[in-house]
């Protein structure tokens, strides 16, 4: 979901943070903010909204995320008076992967047709460190019962596909060319 603008944005985030030494909290914070937009399809609606005006969408934001840092909260008044306040979960989202690199820490994104039980989480937990050599490694994992079963790994640039619907898919080929 980053664009171009809201890496930039992030970049510049994250330089401030670190020349402040409060990279730690505005990571917290950002998190928090990228939490919240998820969660909210009305709060989604009102920052991409053309007739609130901006000033009631930062008074809004600024209620919202009261308990954020100052430079969290500058963020979003920059954004506001730079008419980009709809890339603010992008910012967010750029801001923590750009964190999570500088920290060498890797993302591993789990796609499964449950949630994963704790004794499931270690297991992937244990192949991603293995797979990418790196010891610090956090794991997302998202629902989507479309794949059946199995599960959709992908770390960085990486991907595996374990999932039933993929695997259907690959036999489904296979028959249409042995026909």
């Amino acid at each position: 979901m980053s664009n171009r603008a809201a890496v930039r944005y992030a970049k510049a985030v994250l330089q401030q943070a670190n020349e402040a030494d409060l990279a730690n909290v505005v990571f917290g914070d950002m998190q928090s903010v990228h939490a919240t937009i998820t969660g909210s399809k009305e709060l989604r609606a009102v920052l991409k909204s053309p007739v609130v005006k901006s000033s009631d969408k930062k008074e809004a934001l600024l209620k919202i995320f009261s308990a954020q840092s100052d430079q969290t909260k500058s963020l979003i008044k920059v954004l506001v008076d730079n008419k980009r306040i709809e890339t603010l979960d992008a910012v967010a989202e750029s801001y923590i992967a750009l964190y999570n690199d500088s920290k060498g820490v890797k993302v591993a994104k789990v796609t499964t047709a449950v949630p994963l039980s704790e004794e499931l989480k270690k297991k992937v937990l244990a192949k991603v460190k293995e797979l990418t050599g790196s010891d610090s490694v956090t794991l997302e994992n998202s629902i989507d019962a479309s794949i059946i079963g199995g599960f959709i790994l992908r770390v960085g640039d990486l991907q595996y596909n374990a999932s039933i619907a993929n695997q259907l898919g690959n036999l489904k080929r296979e028959f249409s060319k042995s026909l």
